[in-house]
């Protein structure tokens, strides 16, 4: 597609508009777009825009946050500064540049980023009004590493390949846009109309434009021209309404004058079209002299464009939107290496039982395997093979653990807590209430820590020889514990609640989902993991928490792992595996639900569920 004389879109059919080899194009774009949910960035953050190559995409936005998929997992890269980050570009993921609020300037070496330049704190900590804190918004550059950035006050960078350096722009105005035309001309542009060109090393000079919108994109044309895209506030109608200004032989040209269309944040090419997003959650198509809109799905302002090496492209916005075009729009990048039936690594296991089992715990000392579940049933794994212990009374058992004179402690239905000494039962604590103990955690030195329904925490200290209750400050079920020390514990329960305890008190904090969260297990303080209704899988990293569904469909109900991998199972016989970088799936070849696992400390895992159902998978698999 390119522009004929007289200023209209000629059909694709007799020209094409990009340079892509034709065997890769497709006719015609979809008409409705599709929104991405395994970028979970949370409701509330803004996404600006991103970048991508043949082997992943990056997605930016407030509060530093930059997002990285391979087509497979959306991971969240840790940033030096918590600011805003307007735009990216680079010419390749070894020399990639992002751009934000405060002036601040970004560098990703391949392995992390790097602040270069930028938000500068006074005394008081706060950011300063000097030069190198005024807003960047737009960045681009050549193929030899040269690159420009633009912002607020008419401010233009030049990275001359070793020091950032401001270029005189002779204007005042907000930049907003800037970009490299066919010829290697610059052209940046942004509030009231103001349009600058760089050609070569020649100064920075304003052009006459007399259509006074405020430019927020360009995008270069294969004829040396280009589009640019914004919008202007008209009191009469109370709002923005956009503008797309071709601009060619110097002259400036607005198109689709009768045409009513939000604001237009981004322009982008697609296929062998061109899409333009905006204000309310618009997409319109460019395409053989006309401009369709796309149904979107949202109204939520849509910010950026991010075209993939594929033709596809990725549409990102506030309240973090992602939005796709085509269903495998991502997976389209990602290649999975060759694997080995993976559903031959698990094995089911005969089981002495068909009651349901809640719990499975592995003894650190003995390394005996146990599971537990209804009507008081207690397993232990000896030799290869379950056998059932005498049960722990008649109501279900839903957790074990180590007694602190090595014996072995059963919960579960109405706060009972049962201690088996090898031979026998005996109940050892009665809560009298109709509430379920859903937990136990020790910390192998006497320390041991019950939870449960409606935020219940129970506590048996060395030396006390008794179970207390602890004030929780929660009326939420609590569902996992986990923990480091005596000191150091989470529990996990409704709505995202996490609860941390510090040695004195329980505070309650959200882990960034509104899902429940199910199980919490932990290598360290800043490397922990939560899985939860609907696939939700959350992971800690020391900072803060980040939630990236999993792919699963289905609940998922325990996690557990090992320096090396981490596994989660659940609903319908799913299972997740971790392998350091990726979630995926990991096939059971069952259908029973999985409600607890244990992994022992030669990496051997056992899950259990439903109808007495239990799995196994060998470390050496």
């Amino acid at each position: 597609m390119t522009l004929a004389d007289d200023d209209t879109l000629e059909n694709p059919s007799r020209r094409a508009f990009f340079r892509e080899p034709a065997a890769l194009r497709t006719s015609h774009p979809p008409e409705t777009w599709r929104r991405i949910d395994s970028l979970s960035a949370g409701s509330g953050d803004v996404l600006w825009n991103g970048w991508a190559d043949a082997e992943g995409i990056f997605v930016h936005g407030d509060e530093g946050a930059i997002f990285h998929s391979d087509g497979a997992d959306w991971i969240r890269h840790p940033t030096p500064v918590q600011a805003p980050i307007h735009a990216m570009w680079g010419t390749d993921r070894k020399r990639l540049w992002a751009v934000g609020w405060m002036g601040l300037i970004l560098r990703f070496d391949g392995g992390a980023w790097h602040k270069v330049r930028g938000c500068v704190v006074d005394e008081n900590g706060r950011y300063g009004s000097g030069p190198e804190n005024t807003p960047l918004f737009a960045i681009t550059g050549l193929a030899d590493g040269a690159a420009w950035a633009v912002g607020d006050r008419g401010t233009i960078l030049h990275f001359d390949g070793t020091d950032w350096v401001p270029e005189s722009s002779g204007a005042r105005a907000h930049l907003r846009a800037i970009a490299k035309l066919t010829d290697g001309t610059l052209l940046a542009a942004g509030g009231d109309g103001c349009v600058l060109m760089r050609s070569g090393d020649a100064a920075w000079s304003r052009l006459d434009c007399g259509i006074k919108s405020n430019f927020t994109a360009i995008l270069a044309l294969e004829n040396g021209g280009a589009l640019l895209a914004g919008g202007r506030y008209f009191v009469d109608q109370n709002g923005f309404r956009g503008d797309l200004v071709l601009f060619r032989d110097g002259a400036f040209t607005k198109l689709f004058a009768d045409a009513t269309f939000s604001r237009v944040r981004d322009l982008a090419t697609y296929r062998d079209d061109m899409i333009m997003v905006g204000d309310a959650g618009q997409i319109h198509k460019i395409a053989n002299g006309t401009l369709t809109r796309l149904a979107s799905g949202t109204t939520h302002d849509l910010l950026g464009i991010i075209a993939l090496p594929t033709e596809e492209a990725i549409v990102v916005g506030d309240f973090g939107t992602v939005l796709a075009g085509n269903d495998n729009a991502l997976s389209a990048l990602h290649t999975p290496s060759a694997q080995t039936d993976t559903a031959a690594r698990w094995a089911v296991m005969n089981s002495p039982t068909d009651r349901q089992l809640w719990g499975a715990w592995t003894d650190p000392v003995t390394d005996i395997t146990y599971a537990c579940g209804e009507e008081g049933t207690v397993m232990a794994l000896d030799r290869g093979q379950w056998e059932k212990l005498p049960p722990a009374g008649a109501l279900g058992i839903h957790d074990l653990d180590r007694a602190p004179d090595g014996g072995l402690l059963a919960a579960g239905q109405l706060g009972e807590i049962h201690h088996f000494d090898g031979s026998t039962w005996r109940k050892q604590f009665d809560l009298h209430m109709d509430i379920t103990i859903l937990s136990l955690w020790s910390d192998e030195e006497g320390c041991l820590i019950a939870a449960g329904d409606e935020g219940l925490v129970l506590q048996w200290q060395p030396g006390v020889q008794d179970w207390s209750r602890m004030p929780s400050g929660t009326k939420s079920a609590l569902y996992g514990l986990w923990g480091v020390d005596a000191e150091h514990l989470l529990a996990v329960g409704d709505f995202g609640l996490v609860m941390r305890w510090n040695g004195n008190t329980w505070d309650a904090f959200n882990a960034g989902t509104e899902h429940f969260l199910f199980d919490v297990w932990g290598r360290g303080l800043d490397d922990i993991f939560v899985v939860g209704l609907s696939g939700t899988i959350g992971h800690f990293d020391g900072q803060r928490w980040t939630i990236t569904p999993a792919r699963a469909r289905n609940d998922l109900l325990a996690v557990a792992g090992t320096d090396t991998e981490v596994v989660a199972v659940g609903a319908a016989g799913t299972a997740m595996m971790h392998d350091g970088s990726h979630w995926k799936a990991d096939p059971t070849g069952c259908d029973a639900g999985l409600r607890a696992i244990s992994v022992t400390r030669r990496g051997d895992v056992y899950a259990v569920g439903d109808k007495g159902t239990i799995l196994y998978r060998s470390s050496e698999s």
